[in-house]
């Protein structure tokens, strides 16, 4: 079988979201430290040098091509696999069955999914596009904090930023184990480690996000 028709099976497409997964969990990281600056409350000091370095860096901005060609993968694979699972319920006992042995958020990846991708586009359209853009044109690098305390003003946003972290946050739990399993990284010895870890991941990660607009709503940073 060649690698082309591999990817293409069932197996070959979890391969495929593993990969990108994890991929995708070490931007995660890298993001939500950049982030986390802002709770120095320095005014936005710190913030503004790490943000002005990933805008600046010719490395970094290559590597946020691969970046967005990963996560549109990651989704579209997800989704296909989510689409095979629904469409292969043979009958209602099946999915019944399916209700009683396996866990909501494992069940309802291709909502989450659907969730993420609407918050991540908002969270583009809003900051990462209009910068990249103002840049582009040569007007130079927008005030990335200052937008960030004017539009976490908005009650609806700061809900909007809140479920997508909570969205994040479920499909990490089930996710970030996924990924190391299919990879045949999660044997006996390592097992709990991983859980554990992903278990700590799927919590911390996703509420440094989640506070940042809470944080500028509430003033609790200026």
């Amino acid at each position: 079988m060649s690698w082309k028709s591999y990817f293409s099976t069932s197996v070959g497409k979890k391969l495929q979201m593993s990969l990108t997964g994890i991929f995708l969990i070490t931007f995660l990281v890298v993001h939500a430290y950049i982030n986390a600056q802002i709770f120095w409350n320095d005014g936005g000091e710190e913030f503004g040098h790490l943000a002005h370095f990933m805008g600046t860096n010719p490395v970094i901005r290559t590597i946020e091509i691969g970046l967005f060609a990963f996560l549109l993968l990651h989704v579209i694979q997800g989704l296909v696999l989510w689409a095979r699972n629904v469409g292969s319920r043979k009958s209602r006992y099946a999915v019944s069955k399916r209700n009683e042995t396996s866990r909501w958020y494992s069940r309802s990846m291709g909502l989450l999914g659907t969730l993420i991708l609407l918050f991540l586009i908002l969270h583009i359209s809003m900051f990462w596009a209009p910068n990249r853009a103002s840049q582009t044109i040569g007007n130079g690098e927008l005030d990335l904090y200052g937008m960030m305390r004017d539009e976490f003003q908005n009650p609806v946003i700061v809900v909007i930023y809140v479920l997508g972290c909570i969205s994040l946050a479920w499909h990490l739990v089930h996710g970030f184990y996924s990924a190391f399993q299919t990879l045949g990284l999660t044997t006996n010895r390592y097992k709990g480690a991983i859980k554990a870890v992903g278990v700590g991941f799927s919590i911390i990660v996703p509420l440094i996000f989640a506070l940042m607009p809470i944080a500028f709503y509430l003033q609790w940073i200026q």
